[in-house]
């Protein structure tokens, strides 16, 4: 358990290192992993054959520790993970930064790593919802092949007909393999391709019709296209300068560049809330990192790199759906378009009350990081209830009694938890 360094009168510092006392006996109880400091002991079984690794050293026929940090043991291995270290990513972390530069065909973003991060133009989902496609042979990603350009030098309106072509054939190759399931010794010839429905008899005409509808609506929202010049002269529109957005680690380059993706509708741009910087090491890596907490109408994000995003609530809307909208819009008359207008600028307004909510999150977060807490959602929403049943303001929460409060309300939950087992 680290030291807090805060302004604690006599008997607040009493309480606060009996509750650390307490879940560092409780730790080791449940744990096989302990916090250590430089020249510990790190209780190993040399005859076994253990691996010492990082942080580690033999002295006097013991393992002590090099490093102020945490026991990991894998098998055989046993190493130290600090604590101030800066994040190590991983691919398929979610992660959340802020963007530094934009750059031709794509974007750096700060991440809490030993260099920027980088997110290309291809690899980001577009507001049109269709994802990019690097197409191999090109030297530059986004760029027109001297084929496919039109004599003045611009691009082409539209895909080259060799991304139509390939459309075609996986809805062709596609309903074969499906329409197959429901008929008996169909040969893939060209009459089962262009005509599926002709194939089926009596009631199985109303399951190919379906399937066909479904097969293509699923292709044609898969469908990827190349980058043009217009999308990159468009890259303001979509990432700045100091935009916090959210991506995926896509993996590392062997010159040691991170390379992130958004190919998805979760990802992207983060408005309407606060970001929180906290170490790594107190976010676990897990299956879930999007939480929508509904009792408060709050999206929070846990970055594995140390970011924590609290804002309000957004729901990710279906492009299809959005472009309907748009056109049924359009047929609006004067004063209704003058509503509509009144209705975004209500929309784009965050509430007093989700405002104060997301302050109190944020504050929980920040009094959890401080006590070195490992950060779940559960027990955020553990700290905030505290804090409302003690009727304490937002700023109050920053004080020194609330975080003596929030410790010694994790040695009961803990306590609890380790009665229970």
């Amino acid at each position: 358990m680290k030291e807090v360094e805060l302004a604690l009168n006599q008997t607040q510092k009493i309480r606060l290192q009996k509750a650390f006392q307490h879940i560092q006996h409780l730790s080791s109880k449940t744990n096989s992993s302990a916090s250590v400091i430089v020249t510990d002991t790190i209780p190993v079984n040399l005859e076994d054959g253990v691996l010492k690794g990082h942080g580690t050293n033999e002295l006097d026929g013991e393992v002590v520790a090099t490093l102020c940090g945490v026991v990991e043991r894998v098998n055989k291995l046993v190493y130290v993970k600090t604590f101030r270290a800066r994040y190590k990513p991983e691919t398929g972390d979610i992660v959340v930064g802020r963007v530094v530069e934009v750059a031709p065909k794509r974007w750096r973003i700060e991440i809490n790593f030993s260099q920027d991060a980088v997110l290309m133009l291809s690899s980001m989902n577009m507001p049109d919802g269709i994802q990019g496609m690097l197409v191999p042979g090109e030297e530059t990603m986004g760029s027109q092949s001297k084929a496919s350009r039109s004599p003045a030098g611009l691009p082409p309106p539209h895909p080259p007909n060799l991304l139509l072509f390939s459309f075609v054939n996986k809805l062709k190759w596609l309903s074969f393999t499906l329409l197959s399931s429901f008929t008996h010794h169909i040969e893939p010839n060209q009459e089962a391709f262009l005509s599926p429905l002709s194939v089926c008899k009596g009631g199985r005409r109303g399951w190919a019709v379906v399937l066909w509808v479904m097969v293509v609506l699923a292709l044609w929202k898969s469908v990827e296209r190349r980058r043009t010049a217009l999308d990159e002269l468009n890259m303001r529109g979509i990432f700045e300068e100091n935009d916090v957005i959210c991506a995926e680690v896509r993996g590392l380059q062997h010159d040691g560049c991170l390379h992130l993706q958004a190919r998805s509708q979760k990802y992207g741009k983060l408005e309407r809330g606060q970001l929180v910087m906290i170490p790594p090491y107190l976010v676990k890596r897990r299956k879930q990192h999007f939480h929508h907490l509904e009792q408060y109408g709050i999206d929070m994000i846990l970055g594995c790199n140390g970011y924590i995003w609290v804002g309000e609530h957004v729901e990710v809307r279906d492009v299809m759906v959005e472009d309907q909208e748009t056109k049924s819009d359009n047929t609006k008359n004067s004063s209704d378009l003058e509503l509509t207008s009144i209705e975004e600028q209500e929309r784009t307004y965050t509430p007093l009350g989700t405002r104060q909510m997301i302050c109190r999150l944020t504050n929980a977060v920040r009094v959890l990081s401080s006590l070195g807490f490992n950060l779940t959602v559960e027990l955020i929403i553990d700290t905030v209830d505290l804090s409302i049943s003690l009727n304490l303001d937002i700023h109050e929460m920053l004080g020194t009694e609330f975080y003596v409060r929030t410790a010694e309300r994790e040695v009961e939950r803990r306590s609890s938890s380790a009665k229970k087992k």
